[in-house]
């Protein structure tokens, strides 16, 4: 982690971040910080530092005389930012589509072959996966030079980041995102700019689709209740 010292504030909160967006540890879960003292060895101090950190990045819930919480995801907030990257990622890619280099699109396969092949292997790394879902998404961004809008979209995805993992591990239909893939590679090799909206529409909504009723049932307790329902 970039030689930070491994008992210092800085590589404490980037471990438990990414174990939060990861899912290593679940909305809901309860977090002890006797518990965090032991594992890196630090103080109370260093601890509460990141625990407050992390509230205010709204992915932990500190609640007083009660504990500390990972932060529940707000299905609605979910909503929100797929209808908005729709708007956002159709214009993009539109913008990309002209700009796409027989390189560029190299690089595109390149990504979706190294899904294919983790894909297949007896330990699936999910992380990686995810990790290479995304820098499916940011070729088109930083090519078509909208750097800043890719790093506040990253930014905004709180809950988002955590659900499309969730989409993942829960449901592990990695060829329907592979195919998703595909299917966005081929508009672009055949520069079809017509057909951005629908597919994209398909693959930002695919999780939704996939987890589908799970998300009511036995999902329920990794989101916040719908307003107006029972706690």
């Amino acid at each position: 982690m970039e030689n930070i010292p491994v008992n210092s504030s800085e590589y404490i909160y980037r471990c438990l971040k990414e174990e939060i967006l990861h899912l290593k540890l679940k909305p809901g879960q309860s977090i002890s910080e006797n518990e965090l003292c032991k594992r890196f060895s630090v103080s109370r101090t260093p601890i509460r530092s990141v625990m407050q950190r992390l509230s205010g990045e709204g992915l932990m819930n500190i609640v007083p005389y009660k504990g500390s919480f990972v932060a529940l995801l707000n299905f609605n907030d979910i909503e929100q930012i797929i209808y908005m990257r729709i708007a956002v990622e159709s214009a993009v890619l539109r913008d990309f589509i002209p700009l796409c280099t027989p390189l560029l699109e190299e690089k595109l396969r390149y990504i979706i072959r190294k899904q294919m092949v983790l894909m297949e292997e007896k330990d699936l790394d999910m992380s990686r996966f995810y990790e290479l879902d995304s820098q499916f998404h940011e070729v088109w961004f930083k090519t078509a030079g909208h750097n800043m809008l890719w790093e506040l979209i990253q930014k905004s995805e709180v809950d988002y980041t955590r659900f499309r993992m969730l989409d993942i591990v829960a449901v592990q239909n990695l060829p329907a995102i592979i195919e998703e893939h595909k299917e966005l590679f081929q508009l672009i090799h055949e520069r079809r700019p017509e057909g951005v909206q629908p597919l994209i529409e398909k693959h930002l909504n695919g999780g939704i689709h996939r987890l589908q009723t799970r998300i009511h049932t036995e999902l329920r307790d990794y989101f916040q209740p719908e307003s107006g329902t029972d706690e």
